[in-house]
């Protein structure tokens, strides 16, 4: 209250002191000034509350982030399947795909296939990983349209579809790569649509944060975006039923510093998808 009183007088103080010793010409000049100069102040304090200041990175995301021993690279695809074909869809997909994956011409691997249970429904979700990166990538679809087999499942498979979409990862480097699993599991793939510029941000917290969910073994893999939808990354973990998941999760919030790393991550967050996701018989990961 007294620092208020004494900045109170001092200002009237100032003020009666400008009037003095300035000319009347100058004193709406000097008001406009003032006044713009505390609004501008004000301005800055606001945005200082609400604008997340981005500090300045000199490499970029896939660099820092991810794995430097390896060059794989990583296509996750969604496929929205008419409801009245998903039957026919799984079972064209189980006699073609486990035959590129075996191919060893094709420097790619299948490494999981499911249907999504829980979250949007008549999907079918598909994870490849190219060993190799973008020369991987574009020498398997090289070959791929020069077979036939695959070029027949593709015509049959574009009539039972209602929309697809895909996206080129990276796998975080503090994260399990994904190896085939016995089940039965179910599956759950959790997307986050981060705040662009905090990605780095992300990557820091969730490798202290990972070490929390690794006592049932159900983290899978986890990864960015580098193609499609940017600022995305994808957690995918492996659960024996619904209550495991449910045990395991909760339990995580007994630990000591999950709610702090929790709480710091969570602003970085514009929007998040669960889907729970059940193999295919011919998944890797079951």
């Amino acid at each position: 209250m007294a620092a208020r009183v004494l900045r109170a007088r001092g200002a009237a103080w100032a003020g009666g002191l400008l009037q003095r010793a300035a000319p009347c010409s100058l004193l709406p000049r000097l008001r406009t000034w003032t006044s713009s100069s505390n609004r501008s102040r004000e301005d800055s304090w606001l945005k200082s509350l609400f604008v997340r200041k981005v500090d300045p990175r000199k490499d970029a995301h896939s660099n820092l982030l991810a794995k430097k021993e390896t060059s794989n690279l990583y296509k996750l695809q969604f496929h929205n399947v008419k409801p009245e074909c998903l039957e026919a869809y799984n079972k064209i997909c189980q006699e073609v795909l486990p035959k590129i994956h075996e191919d060893k011409h094709y420097p790619c691997t299948l490494v999981g296939t499911w249907n999504t249970w829980y979250g949007e429904q008549d999907q079918a979700v598909h994870l490849w990983r190219y060993e190799g990166g973008y020369p991987a990538l574009t020498e398997v679809m090289n070959k791929l349209r020069e077979n036939k087999e695959f070029l027949e499942f593709r015509k049959a498979r574009s009539d039972m579809l209602l929309s697809r979409k895909n996206q080129l990862l990276l796998e975080f480097s503090f994260w399990n790569e994904p190896v085939p699993r016995s089940g039965p599991n179910i599956y759950e793939l959790r997307s986050y649509q981060l705040r662009p510029g905090t990605m780095i941000e992300w990557g820091n917290y969730w490798a202290r944060a990972i070490r929390f969910r690794q006592d049932g073994n159900e983290a899978v893999g986890g990864f960015f975006s580098q193609i499609g939808q940017l600022y995305m990354v994808h957690h995918l973990w492996a659960y024996r039923d619904l209550q495991t998941r449910e045990d395991i999760r909760n339990a995580a919030w007994h630990k000591h510093g999950w709610e702090e790393l929790v709480y710091y991550t969570v602003p970085l967050i514009q929007e998040m998808e669960s889907r729970i996701m059940i193999p295919l018989k011919t998944s890797p990961l079951q």
